[in-house]
């Protein structure tokens, strides 16, 4: 059982029985009690309200109105908010933005100082501008919810990304490239690569993109995307 099942199963083990021991804890969590103390501490530093008391007829008890005060987030998570926000004002519909930017401050804040790094390292591969009034949108489909995990791990780590491609056309294409950016042109969202096969940069829309893999190996190294004048990096979206 890992960590975070495992300070889950504790949780739940004291909501549901109100006093428990560390070896029963330790018992159902298939931990030594050295490793369920630990946990005890770290769910303490979350938030929770945990009481301790030694001697016969103690035991651990969990406030009742105890809840987690820290944000458990990945970094995923946190991007998938921000480009949302980020798309809704690019589109020029987040009538409440000042809230937004607030709020999504405030869990940043809560988030490990690793993961405000992957964070930021992320945001710098965003970029926004406006889709021309004459791009036909009719046939845009869901984007494979697969991408935003797999960007994540390719744009932080610069690792190739291989997908399945289906064009305009409706013909299928294996790519292998190398992220380089992320466009939201509202509602059409594009993965920015580097394509060796064809010494170029090129624009997939992430609608049509599936079944995308990791391909480890050595990093490849960040390019310069020439965008248009009316592009803007996600840190200073345009007006």
């Amino acid at each position: 059982m890992n960590i975070r099942l495992r300070h889950d199963a504790i949780i739940r083990s004291l909501r549901r029985n109100g006093t428990s021991t560390i070896d029963v804890l330790a018992q159902e969590v298939g931990a030594s009690r050295r490793t369920v103390l630990r946990d005890i501490c770290a769910l303490r530093d979350e938030g929770f309200v945990i009481h301790a008391e030694s001697g016969r007829g103690g035991g651990v008890q969990l406030d009742p109105q105890s809840v987690q005060t820290n944000a458990r987030l990945s970094v995923a998570e946190v991007f998938a908010l921000l480009i949302s926000v980020a798309a809704m004002r690019a589109a020029q519909s987040l009538p409440f933005s000042d809230l937004a930017d607030a709020g999504l401050a405030k869990i940043e804040k809560a988030l490990p100082s690793d993961k405000v790094r992957d964070l930021r390292r992320f945001l710098d591969c965003l970029h926004i501008g406006h889709l021309s009034p004459q791009q036909d949108t009719s046939d845009l489909r869901p984007i494979d919810t697969a991408l935003l995990p797999a960007f994540e791990t390719a744009f932080i780590q610069r690792l190739h990304l291989r997908f399945q491609y289906r064009d305009a056309k409706g013909v299928d294409t294996r790519r292998e490239v190398e992220p380089q950016a992320m466009l939201i042109l509202a509602p059409v969202w594009y993965l920015v690569a580097w394509d060796p096969a064809r010494d170029d940069f090129r624009h997939f829309r992430m609608d049509r993109i599936s079944k995308p893999v990791i391909i480890q190996g050595p990093p490849f190294r960040r390019r310069h995307v020439p965008f248009e004048d009316d592009v803007c990096p996600f840190n200073d979206p345009p007006r």
